[in-house]
């Protein structure tokens, strides 16, 4: 028996990298693997449906249930495309990992407009269109009494939980992300759908270009960047197992399974009146000296 066995999964971006991993883990693990990519290069260009098509052979291959599709998640109706292809192939669907994203890196100061809306049109609307329409299928299952026991799965990053030098608008997005995984989890819950999020560290195409000498970990007696690593949380965060974990972020890297612990109020100074602008100062320095000191940006010093 397998962890998923009879779930339905969506895998966004699935054709390479960390995506490609939850595909074949998930197969694997019993599940129906929706193996969803465009096939577009690193920055959102071009389209190439073969590599999505391997996927599936390999899932195939090896004993598993898959299914390759091309759909445009962030392309309203061609995100319904995907739910619905997902129930008539398999009969169900349970789980959505919105792992699919683009990178646009540039110093703030050079950033283009059309960097910036490409980057949040793929990472922010893809999220919404493809989430949006499953738990339309979800609150559909609800109400006709079917407890739907769904997953939503998304992806930040720790460039958006802490910053990145260079990546302004990834950031900003996978800020976004983890965001609207709160609200996803606190909205959900009583349709009986979960949502979490990762910020997974791992080789990958973007990662590979960012952080090189980081990621080149694949000489050594554990592999701590092969992104298999992060697919066994992930396979357990989809699985009837994970029902009371939700609006969690989990940051994920070799071995280690690490969970965020979110904004939190910290230490407060409190007047009782209204604050005359001269006296803010020493106030706010007072403040800095007793907070935990914060993580660094990535990228500087």
């Amino acid at each position: 028996m397998g962890l998923c066995d009879g779930r339905t999964v969506i895998i966004t971006g699935a054709a390479r990298g960390l995506g490609r991993a939850y595909a074949l883990a998930f197969g694997a693990a019993g599940a129906n693997v929706v193996v969803n990519d465009i096939g577009t290069s690193l920055n959102g260009e071009g389209r190439d449906t073969s590599a999505a098509d391997a996927v599936v052979a390999e899932i195939k291959a090896a004993g598993g249930n898959a299914l390759a599709n091309y759909e445009d998640i962030t392309d309203w109706d061609g995100a319904k495309r995907i739910v619905d292809a997902a129930v008539a192939e398999f009969g169900d669907l349970h789980v959505v990992v919105n792992n699919a994203g683009i990178v646009r890196d540039r110093m703030f100061v050079s950033a283009t407009l059309e960097e910036w809306d490409a980057t949040m049109h793929v990472h922010l609307r893809g999220h919404f269109c493809l989430s949006r329409h499953a738990v339309d299928y979800w609150r559909g299952k609800q109400k006709a009494g079917t407890n739907p026991d769904a997953r939503i799965i998304n992806t930040s990053s720790g460039a958006g939980l802490q910053g990145s030098i260079a990546q302004a608008a990834y950031s900003t997005a996978k800020g976004g992300i983890a965001s609207l995984t709160l609200v996803q989890a606190a909205e959900l819950a009583r349709y009986g759908i979960t949502a979490n999020a990762l910020a997974p560290s791992a080789r990958t195409r973007m990662t590979e270009q960012a952080f090189a000498e980081k990621m080149a970990t694949e000489g050594e007696s554990f592999d701590v960047m092969d992104p298999a690593n992060i697919a066994p949380t992930v396979v357990w965060l989809g699985s009837g197992e994970s029902a009371h974990v939700t609006g969690c972020v989990f940051e994920l890297e070799g071995g280690k399974i690490m969970l965020e612990d979110g904004w939190r109020e910290g230490p407060v100074v409190d007047a009782g009146a209204r604050w005359d602008p001269a006296d803010v100062g020493a106030a706010v320095d007072a403040l800095l000296d007793k907070r935990v000191a914060p993580r660094k940006v990535w990228g500087t010093a």
